[in-house]
């Protein structure tokens, strides 16, 4: 039986919710690799909308779901997700979802030193969800992080946060900021450390227990590729690797855990917060686009920006991000356009280019060249079968497959979890 790994191809946003949330089904445990609480995924399910940002996707289904070290995890938040899902009827147990005990855990002053170096950036700020995981990122790497493990050892927990307020004391003074209150954050730590520690587990020997076991695991991953902290737009990237790679690093499951990996892809493009964008839209089109598609962040409440599809982005990305198929989602929302562009190349200055360059300057001057398409009037909202679909939308989706070099696997046409288009089934390998 193969293992899944979900990304997405773009700039997040794609609809991975729903398509982790229907492969779910399927699976026996779904795993989340990276990012933190900066990253939401909705599900509607028979009517009902979930949104969740921490939580894999596989809880709502009563799946084991597991939270892996490569996620850096706000408690706080965590337990906020979990009584909100309690109270739409979804109750989160040591039973359904297990905690990597060596993830590292955001406070209060990754938060604080979020806010406070975007502010000072003033126009040139990144626009990050100021939730403090780039910070918590930085004092990983740096080895002075707090970990979930730490919980448990009143002396080991004082140790590290001894080391980590040395570091952010200093940097807080240079943005004018007060001291941090040793005191009040231990005791803040204390107050979650009981209400965690029965989720807490050794990740990676239950994920090599179910491989074992033949058990089917599903890896959820957070945000894009084009937002890759290695392969993205940088600097407007994640803190994180969002590659299908960073789903072994990231649990613990080892070289080989991943049998598939399947790309997400919106029809057209969205993005969030700066950073270049070739596609945009700043029009009534765009703004179109927009409305229909409903593009608005989970997280934030920030509106996308939409442009056009971006053929050669996706197919770097799928090139980089060691993609298998692609799930093409939003398809109805450019129902009703009498033609559609997809971006097949570029152009900087007087060259052609066949991939998006590295450097943030020559990302920023890129021009697209489009190839239009004829649209469709018909509604594809609900298709479940190419039957269901206009010829040029399917003549839409064939082109795309060709400019990108990648299968598209799945269709999805609806934010409802069966308005989808089953090409080929991940899990089958």
């Amino acid at each position: 039986m193969a293992n899944v790994a979900v990304v997405g191809s773009q700039w997040g946003d794609e609809g991975k919710g729903k398509i982790v949330d229907w492969l779910s089904q399927r699976a026996d445990i779904v795993v989340r690799f990276q990012g933190g609480h900066n990253a939401g995924h909705t599900l509607v399910i028979d009517g009902v909308t979930y949104k969740l940002s921490l939580l894999p996707s596989g809880v709502v289904q009563n799946k084991l779901s597991i939270i892996g070290n490569g996620v850096v995890v706000d408690p706080w938040a965590l337990l906020e997700e979990i009584d909100r899902l309690g109270s739409q009827g979804v109750h989160v147990t040591p039973d359904n979802l297990r905690i990597a005990e060596n993830a590292n855990l955001i406070l209060p002053l990754h938060r604080d030193l979020d806010v406070l170096r975007e502010e000072a950036q003033g126009g040139k700020a990144i626009g990050t969800t100021r939730r403090g995981i780039g910070p918590c990122y930085e004092d990983k790497i740096g080895r002075r992080g707090v970990r979930v493990c730490d919980l448990r050892d009143r002396d080991a927990l004082e140790s590290r946060v001894d080391a980590l307020l040395a570091h952010h004391d200093v940097l807080r003074r240079g943005f004018g900021a007060g001291a941090i209150d040793r005191q009040a954050l231990l005791a803040d730590l204390a107050g979650v450390a009981e209400r965690i520690s029965p989720f807490v587990d050794v990740v990676w020997r239950v994920l090599d227990e179910a491989r074992r076991a033949g058990k089917r695991i599903l890896f959820e991953g957070a945000q894009g590729i084009m937002l890759d902290v290695d392969h993205g737009t940088y600097p407007y990237v994640t803190s994180s690797n969002t590659v299908a790679g960073q789903a072994v690093t990231g649990t613990g499951a080892g070289a080989g855990a991943v049998d598939y990996v399947l790309g997400i892809a919106k029809a057209y493009t969205t993005r969030v917060g700066s950073g270049p964008f070739p596609t945009e839209l700043d029009d009534e089109i765009g703004k179109g686009l927009g409305e229909r598609g409903r593009e608005f962040g989970t997280v934030t409440g920030r509106a996308r920006r939409c442009g056009w599809f971006d053929a050669v982005m996706v197919g770097q990305a799928a090139k980089v991000g060691g993609i298998d198929g692609i799930v093409l989602t939003k398809l109805d929302v450019l129902d009703g356009l009498d033609e559609i562009k997809v971006c097949t190349g570029y152009r900087l200055g007087n060259h052609s280019l066949s991939h998006l360059p590295s450097g943030a300057a020559e990302q920023a001057a890129v021009e697209p060249v489009y190839e239009t398409m004829e649209g469709w009037s018909e509604s594809t909202r609900g298709a479940r079968s190419w039957a269901d679909l206009p010829a040029t939308a399917v003549k839409y989706i064939r082109r795309i497959e060709e400019l990108i070099s990648m299968p598209v696997a799945l269709v999805s046409t609806s934010p409802e979890r069966d308005d989808t288009i089953v090409v080929r089934d991940p899990f089958d390998g």
